[in-house]
């Protein structure tokens, strides 16, 4: 007996958007499993928070099919919205009230009982990190404690798809890791995430799918490693010691781009174990010997720039 595959979290088919002549989405096609992370990465201007404003009830499209946990964001506004937990790029808190008074306030709005109050509040301080915080003004934390504080908000509900836009923007490199933990974690308990961000290591290391959006269309989608394979570019960096050493190298591998200055060669390759394997047995069978060895395959930057264009200006997207 066959069984019936789990409903998609998210499903996005042909989704258009125009505001006056200027056509933002240009049909958009979106499939996101429930349990995952989905990262849509795309530069400034492309269109991602269009999507993410259609999805969380926020806009209506132009055109195209929209669902979000089975329901219509237009026609069944109410039900998306109960389903759904949004960050937006900015921390939403009350600076003026303590961490704790922070997620009352949301459970309030919520309509929750006293017990259920409790019994959350108490239990997404102690997920995010916040419990010996919880009693102190938001208006002290840090920024990192502010975007922990914030997404625990959007959680109030039990939220099964989370929206982040932009989550970490502004963050040091130790808080963002540790929000990144705080997502994982969200993950593991079966809480879908829709993710845009402007940084390619963040969907790197979290999305289970990526999809690059530019010029109003998806360009690429996939896992991370399908979107580098994609790229050309991977290469083995050798170092020398003396530009005796690099010249004798450079005849061995015609192919290879010698940098004198550096006394570097860059040989191309898919820097697989066996690639490496020939090339250095090659040397060897030439007398050649090597001071250093860096092995460069194509990341989401190269990525990025390759699929949006040279427009695209560092890591922002």
């Amino acid at each position: 007996m066959a069984t019936s595959r789990p409903q998609p979290a998210i499903e996005v088919s042909g989704l258009t958007k125009s505001f006056g002549e200027h056509a933002v989405l240009r049909g958009i096609d979106v499939n996101v499993p429930a349990g995952t992370v989905f990262s849509l990465l795309g530069p400034n201007g492309a269109g991602k928070t269009t999507v993410v404003r259609i999805l969380t009830t926020l806009s209506s499209p132009d055109g195209g099919e929209v669902r979000v946990g089975g329901r219509d964001p237009v026609r069944e506004a109410d039900a998306v919205r109960a389903l759904i937990g949004v960050t937006g790029q900015f921390a939403a808190v009350d600076e003026v009230l303590t961490g704790a008074e922070n997620l009352q306030l949301v459970a309030r709005l919520l309509h929750l009982g006293r017990k259920e109050t409790r019994r959350r509040t108490t239990h997404l301080l102690e997920q995010f990190g916040l419990a010996e915080a919880a009693r102190k003004r938001a208006g002290s934390y840090s920024g990192g404690m502010r975007r922990r504080l914030d997404i625990a908000m959007s959680l109030m509900g039990e939220p099964r798809i989370v929206f982040l836009d932009e989550p970490t923007t502004g963050l040091d490199p130790r808080s963002r890791r540790d929000l990144w933990s705080a997502i994982r974690g969200l993950v593991a308990d079966g809480v879908t995430i829709f993710l845009t961000t402007q940084y390619l290591e963040e969907a790197d290391q979290l999305a289970d799918r990526i999809a690059v959006l530019d010029g109003g269309r998806i360009v690429a989608e996939g896992t991370a490693g399908e979107l580098k394979r994609l790229v050309p570019g991977g290469h083995i960096s050798l170092g020398f010691t003396d530009e005796h050493g690099l010249a004798a190298a450079a005849r061995a591998v015609p192919m290879a781009a010698a940098d004198p200055d550096q006394l570097v060669l860059q040989v191309p390759s898919d820097g697989s174990v066996g690639d490496l394997r020939k090339l250095l047995e090659h040397f060897d069978d030439h007398d050649i010997t090597i001071d250093q060895l860096a092995i460069h395959t194509p990341d989401l930057d190269d990525v990025f720039f390759a699929l949006t264009g040279s427009s695209a200006k560092g890591a922002q997207l």
